[in-house]
């Protein structure tokens, strides 16, 4: 059985004491939605598994949304459906019932990823979709120099990319994801060329990883970028990056068909 927290988060995250303020930080980007709506390929049918408060919902039609905690449900728009209190390891649905399924930047917070995934493959007749993270690219942002502690904690639970493969079977293809600038779905890597934003607490918070460091980390995070910013050391080597229209990371969509 999965060990599930007071709010009901079932994975390594309490989304009670850190979800609060994850909507208006991360709110799903049109460019990257297009790219999962063309994953899906126009399926009727979607589950979304992790749902969270709904990201990338409106990309497709009739949506089942699953989400375990509490905290995140309420959270989900009033124009979407409510979610089911369910946990990827074991969803409450028959064989083949749904067309396709969709996970977003949600497995790395499973307490079993291989099961989760398995039983999106039993749910789903046709395409399962992962948006995530590959962590062997995790370390090459320049956030690694200011707060290693944080990319370190997001390479070890982000599940490497040919376990996600192995886990769901059949044809699996793996595109990288190009980050916008101006990408209004917050994630470390969105503010790639906009570091100054990363300095406010609640555009952190709203990245789960960085509940995994104390605050001498964030602190030290905090003192050193604003310090290179100031002195325009960040600029000099990193600068480039505040125009460049797209930024190809870490960021992945895995799409895996029987």
């Amino acid at each position: 059985m999965t060990t599930r927290s007071h709010d009901g988060s079932a994975g390594d995250v309490d989304h009670g004491a850190i979800g609060s303020g994850y909507s208006p930080h991360r709110r799903p980007d049109g460019r990257v939605a297009r790219l999962i709506a063309q994953a899906l390929g126009g399926a009727r049918t979607v589950l979304n598994v992790g749902a969270g408060a709904g990201s990338y919902e409106n990309v497709v039609g009739t949506v089942t949304a699953v989400e375990p905690s509490a905290s995140m449900r309420a959270q989900r728009p009033a124009g979407l459906p409510r979610a089911v209190d369910a946990v990827a390891e074991d969803l409450p649905f028959a064989d083949g019932e749904f067309d396709a399924s969709m996970t977003m930047f949600s497995v790395h917070q499973w307490k079993d990823v291989t099961a989760g995934l398995r039983e999106m493959r039993r749910v789903t007749v046709g395409p399962v979709v992962v948006l995530t993270c590959d962590p062997a690219r995790v370390r090459d942002f320049w956030l690694y120099e200011y707060a290693p502690e944080v990319l370190e904690t997001e390479a070890r639970r982000h599940p490497p990319v040919d376990e996600i493969s192995t886990a769901l079977g059949g044809t699996v293809a793996v595109e990288a994801v190009p980050i916008p600038l101006d990408c209004t779905d917050g994630f470390d890597e969105a503010y790639y060329g906009r570091p100054e934003l990363l300095l406010d607490p609640a555009a952190r918070q709203a990245c789960s990883a960085w509940s995994f460091v104390g605050d001498a980390t964030r602190e030290h995070f905090d003192r050193t970028l604003r310090r290179d910013l100031e002195s325009g050391s960040w600029d000099r080597r990193f600068g480039h990056l505040r125009t460049r229209p797209t930024y190809e990371g870490s960021l992945v969509i895995v799409r895996a068909t029987p």
